[in-house]
This record gives C-alpha cells, sequence and structure tokens, in this order.
C-alpha cells in the first residue's frame, strides 16, 4: 500500500494566493502526475516552531511528506516526484539529463536575480541605495531574459516536451510576470502563458487561491 503524500502550505501566502507561494510548484508537479496529496496548513508562528524545523531546518515552506521520507526545497521535491513516476522526465537518458539540467538552470541560474529584485523592492525599499541598485537589478534580469529566449526561440518547450524543467522555469518566471520585464520578451511570456494554461496547472493554482480566499 502507498503511503500518502502531505504537503505544508502557508495558512495565509504573503501573495493572497497568486501562486507565486513555492507550494503551488509542488501541487503542480503532483497534478500533472496524477498524485493524491493532503495538504497541512502551517502559520508563520509554527514555521519556527520545532515540529516544522524538524522538517525544514530553515523554516519555510513547502515541506513534503511520505511515509518515512520527508523532503524540503521544491527542486528536490519535484525532481524526486519527476524521478519516481512517469510523466515529467524523458526516457531516453540524455534527454532526461537535459530536463534535469534545465530544472538546476531555473534554480540557479534564473531565479536568484529575480528573487534580488524582490528583495530591493519589498524587505530593503525604504533603503536610501534601492532607488539606484533597481535599474541594476532589472539589467541583469533582462540579461538572463535574453539568453533563456535566445536559446528557446520558437519552440513550445526548452527540450522536446514538457518536463519537470519546464514546470520549474515557468514557476520561476511568473515571479515577475507583474513587473512587466517578461513582456519584452515575447515568446517567453508566451511560454509562460503556455504553461499557465496547462489543467495541472490551473487545479494547483486554484487550490492554492481557495486557502486564501477571505470566508463568506
Amino acid at each position: 500500500m502507498k503511503s500518502s503524500i502531505t504537503l505544508t502550505a502557508f495558512e495565509r501566502s504573503p501573495d493572497g494566493g497568486k501562486g507565486l507561494a513555492r507550494d503551488t510548484r509542488v501541487r503542480w508537479a503532483l497534478e500533472e502526475l496524477g498524485l493524491p496529496y493532503q495538504v497541512r496548513l502551517v502559520s508563520f508562528t509554527a514555521l519556527k516552531e520545532p515540529a516544522h524545523l524538524k522538517l525544514h531546518p530553515f523554516g519555510q515552506i513547502p515541506t513534503f511528506e511520505e511515509g518515512d521520507l520527508a523532503l524540503f526545497e521544491t527542486g528536490s521535491i519535484v525532481l524526486h516526484l519527476a524521478q519516481n513516476h512517469s510523466g515529467l522526465l524523458p526516457a531516453e537518458a540524455d534527454a532526461r539529463a537535459r530536463a534535469i539540467t534545465w530544472l538546476f538552470a531555473a534554480l540557479n541560474t534564473i531565479e536568484p536575480v529575480i528573487l534580488e529584485l524582490q528583495t530591493a523592492k519589498f524587505a530593503e525599499g525604504q533603503q536610501p541605495w534601492t532607488e539606484a541598485r533597481v535599474p541594476l537589478i532589472k539589467n541583469r534580469i533582462r540579461e538572463r531574459l535574453k539568453q533563456l529566449a535566445d536559446y528557446l526561440g520558437k519552440q513550445n518547450w526548452l527540450d522536446g516536451e514538457f518536463s519537470a524543467g519546464d514546470l520549474i522555469m515557468v514557476s520561476v518566471l511568473l515571479r515577475i510576470k507583474a513587473s512587466g520585464l517578461l513582456d519584452e520578451y515575447p515568446n517567453l511570456a508566451t511560454y509562460v502563458a503556455r504553461g499557465e494554461a496547462r489543467p495541472a496547472y490551473q487545479r494547483a493554482f486554484a487550490a492554492q487561491l481557495a486557502i486564501n480566499q477571505p470566508s463568506a
């Protein structure tokens, strides 16, 4: 008998349920794979308590539990799911390796500079250096987006069929959708829209949004 999957998520997400909280990425993967799961909602206070820190030593979400296995970090969780269930990684070895490479590229090459912009605008917005720093960060983001756009070209996905690499890349790029930077690269904007249009993403987004809707 297979163990049930439990995912942790914010009791109230800082983005109001717009899909930017990282549990959405794992929900999306689970929906793509057709795996049932349950969600344990965690308050900001509970994130720093021993029970949660045992699962996630840095006091964040999401965490993933299945039987005796407990994981944190969305890249690790999505990769684990993709490697153990068919549907998010190609069967052919080289294509599989390339898809995994794109997963890491999204998290290690594209996301850090995007997070730098969010930190500058929100966490450091009142600092005297912010006004001068933000344009520099945006230009660094543009450099990465251009490189990615040039590679993607007219392809639907990064390497053949949709994979875990695309799932994570689209999730990362969604973080700058509201900034307008993505619209400067039409093929990337279309790429992200293509990911958002997937039924599995729609289900994941709806599930995350439902938690954050005010009760009637």
